[in-house]
């Protein structure tokens, strides 16, 4: 059993966090220049921010590599361990459990327990431990001398009620701030489970109807003959003509009910019951957005070289079935959807010619409840919720979903990409 949790549901946003850690570095720069620049004190000023500068490059890295909008379990615990590693390094250079900021290394471990994993939190717990215990033995002496009287020291007296003043505002800001995104989310995902309920009740539906038609097939052919021998007996007979034309006009029209109804009418429903592959998948999303769409679909599959099918997953299906229609909703005359697979990797691209992703939400995209300033129509203007459904349906599912804007068009581009070893394992 793995130790961390592949649910996306233990997630947090990675925007605040990257703030959050901006708010702490800017911090620890201020801190450790005010001491050694203003305060004249003598500690190790160079590697303490050089320590610093590592929380930069981490931070770096989540906002231009990192492409996600929600940090997973692992991930998570990965940065918040860097977040307990780095501030032990500058508790250590800087007297360690005696200086009086050592209260911000809870925050890493407390950051986690209403967003991550049982598993998780309780790891960070035991190495925020460990790493107060460390310090509470090994640490350099405080750049200030305490001398033999702590309270003429001012300079510690006074900074003890000043790490507690920012610690109290850190800690409320840091929960108001998850307290409103934990209830959008907790209200996007109930969105989203309703949603998937209505899918799930409307496949069964479909297999109901294709059951319903193969049923109702014979009867409905022996009425038609029925009523053809009787045209012939009562030719001549106007008024009866007339009755068997409608009987005939009727079932007729039941036929066709019962065609729209399934998606073949003819054979077992594939789609429905049976596992087929992603080039399958996406044939049928397609073919259902043609017959509503008057806008060119392309459809590229030339270098998808692995037909192995996978196990049916309605997630899947509505997670594709909502980047296809956010592209077939704004662009202007087509869509290109380019499919490419190996024996590792699988990869789906889906771009339009519309305008693109308004240029202040797209770093944010798969968040709900977005809304831009920028938007130009403000009759295709959403909320989000059907990228924020798709992204977190299809990474459920462990794809990897990067939004971006084309480099080779003008409108938007979604890039979902799966280990096959996992997507052959749904």
């Amino acid at each position: 059993m793995k130790f961390f949790e592949t649910s996306k549901y233990h997630s947090f946003k990675k925007s605040t966090y990257i703030t959050l850690r901006w708010i702490g570095i800017t911090g620890q720069l201020l801190a450790v220049n005010f001491v050694y620049l203003f305060l004249n004190s003598s500690f190790d000023f160079i590697t303490s921010n050089l320590v610093i500068f590592l929380g930069i490059l981490s931070n770096l890295y989540l906002i231009f590599i990192y492409k996600k909008t929600q940090l997973s379990d692992r991930s998570a615990f990965i940065f918040l361990f860097i977040d307990i590693l780095q501030l032990g390094v500058l508790l250590y250079l800087s007297g360690g459990i005696t200086n009086p900021f050592v209260i911000f290394i809870l925050i890493p471990s407390v950051f986690s327990s209403s967003n991550l994993s049982l598993r998780t939190n309780t790891l960070l717990v035991i190495l925020t431990i460990i790493t107060i215990v460390f310090l509470t033995f090994n640490y350099q002496d405080l750049p200030i001398n305490l001398n033999s009287d702590f309270h003429n020291n001012h300079y510690f007296y006074y900074s003890i009620p000043v790490s507690l003043i920012i610690a109290l505002v850190f800690l409320n800001y840091f929960a108001m701030t998850f307290g409103t995104q934990s209830r959008l989310r907790k209200e996007a995902l109930g969105k989203m489970e309703e949603v998937m309920a209505k899918e799930h009740e409307l496949l069964s539906l479909g297999g109901q109807a294709a059951a319903a038609a193969h049923s109702l097939g014979t009867p409905l052919s022996t009425i038609t003959i029925i009523a053809h021998d009787l045209m012939k007996q009562f030719k001549g007979q106007k008024e009866l003509e007339k009755d068997i034309e409608l009987l005939n006009s009727q079932v007729e029209r039941c036929n066709e009910i019962l065609k729209r109804l399934t998606l073949n009418p003819v054979e077992e429903d594939e789609f429905i019951d049976k596992d087929i592959n992603i080039r399958d998948y996406l044939h049928e999303i397609i073919s259902s957005f043609k017959e509503i769409s008057k806008k060119e679909f392309v459809f590229n599959f030339d270098q998808d070289s692995n037909p192995k099918k996978i196990s049916k997953s309605i997630e899947i299906v509505y997670g594709l079935r909502n980047f296809i229609g956010n592209a077939n909703k704004f662009a202007k005359n087509s869509i290109f959807i380019n499919l490419k697979s190996d024996s590792e990797f699988t990869e789906l691209t889906v771009e339009d010619d519309g305008n693109g992703y308004p240029r202040d939400i797209v770093s944010k995209i798969g968040e709900p409840y977005l809304k831009s300033s920028y938007s130009k129509d403000k009759s295709k203007e959403g909320l989000g919720l059907g990228l924020f459904i798709g992204k977190t349906l299809l990474e459920k599912n462990f794809a990897s979903v990067n939004c971006r804007n084309s480099k080779t068009r003008s409108g938007a581009e979604v890039i979902i990409r799966w280990k096959n070893k996992e997507l052959f394992n749904i």
